[in-house]
């Protein structure tokens, strides 16, 4: 008996229950549809065209170098020599025992000795032969052989004195000296070692023109080619920088570091000294324009590298792929996608969503409305 007294009220029940859920759907809707708008840090691209610069860091070093050995092997008794020691020709670095040289020089001086006596006895045997031959009291097999006798002596002879000039330049061997005027720079053995022949002991920097090497990675060896111009520049003194040229580049990789030498020549300096620290500089001959933008505003999207561009009306964000060219410290170098004016996310490109509205710093925002002023004109 009471159901129909409480269907009014059921249904004005539901119809506020009904009221309210559409209300909060509303509500809900218009909390949804709030628009986001994030702050940014941008920078605008000044311009492009920037050629690539190419920069190795390097040491200074004598053209040429003599590494010096012993031209006989032995042991170590003198080195008369330091690091950092001018020499000329003719002078002294080190020397070896040669004891056993001079031991070979009296044998092979005794050697000779014997060999002469033995030509002188053979001489006069042909002598004599050939005496007894015109007699008619030897045949002409004795005398041949005694002539045969004597052109062996003969060879011996040589031979020994050969070999007893041998024995004195290997004494003089004994004496490592210098060939050449120039600066000592390394010291390779020392005394009491025992050294074979050709080992190098000193390293001799040849007085006259000094050359940077640098080592470059196979993707820039390219860019260097015998002749190029490049500058240099020296740790040791900021004001001194010198206009060089390519002259040598290796044939051949290193096989550890998989860079290439590369030798720079540089003009008579007096203040550039062997071993400084140097580094060179060259522009790479490809035509690319190229602009930088910092590390933190690269992203990627897709698998591809991209940038945040900002449209300056809307003041909103799109994505912009790009192709880089390389790397300079906390900067990249952009080949491909930027042009002159754009304004690019410098940082915080991890919150960045096509179209995401954005707000620009208060220099940006004057620039863009002095622009959209110019367009409504």
């Amino acid at each position: 008996m009471l159901a129909p007294f409480n269907r009014p009220f059921i249904a004005r029940a539901l119809a506020v229950i009904a009221l309210a859920v559409a209300v909060s759907g509303c509500s809900e809707e218009k909390a949804e549809t709030k628009e986001t708008i994030r702050p940014v840090k941008v920078i605008e691209i000044a311009g492009t065209g920037e050629a690539r610069r190419l920069d190795y860091a390097g040491s200074v070093k004598a053209r040429t170098e003599m590494n010096l050995g012993f031209r006989v092997g032995g042991k170590i008794t003198e080195r008369l020599v330091n690091v950092g020691d001018r020499v000329k020709p003719g002078d002294r670095l080190a020397r070896i025992d040669p004891t056993d040289y001079l031991l070979a020089v009296k044998s092979a001086d005794a050697t000779l000795f014997a060999a002469e006596k033995q030509v002188q006895t053979t001489s006069l045997t042909k002598e004599r032969a050939a005496q007894l031959f015109t007699k008619s009291f030897s045949s002409k097999a004795e005398l041949d052989q005694a002539t045969l006798l004597y052109d062996q002596a003969i060879s011996t002879r040589d031979a020994a004195a050969s070999s007893l000039s041998q024995a004195k330049n290997q004494v003089a061997y004994a004496d490592l000296t210098s060939d050449q005027s120039g600066i000592v720079t390394a010291i390779n053995a020392d005394v009491g070692q025992v050294v074979g022949t050709g080992t190098p002991v000193v390293t001799v920097a040849v007085d006259g023109e000094k050359e940077i090497e640098v080592a470059v990675p196979e993707l820039d060896i390219a860019e260097f080619k015998p002749g190029k111009a490049v500058s240099a520049r020296f740790w040791s003194n900021d004001m001194l920088t010198l206009d060089g040229q390519v002259r040598e580049v290796s044939g051949s990789a290193d096989r550890q570091s998989r860079t290439f030498a590369v030798r720079i020549s540089l003009p008579n300096d007096p203040r550039v000294l062997l071993g400084m620290t140097a580094t060179i500089e060259a522009a790479a001959t490809s035509s690319e324009s190229l602009v930088s933008v910092p590390l933190s505003a690269l992203a990627q999207k897709d698998g591809k590298d991209i940038v945040w561009v900002v449209d300056r009306s809307a003041s909103t964000v799109h994505a912009r792929p790009v192709r880089l060219a390389d790397y300079a410290g906390d900067q990249v170098r952009v080949a491909e996608g930027l042009r002159q004016g754009d304004l690019v996310v410098a940082a915080g490109t991890q919150f960045m969503a096509e179209d995401l509205k954005v707000k620009l710093p208060l220099a940006e925002q004057q620039s863009a409305r002095a622009e959209t002023r110019e367009i409504v004109r």
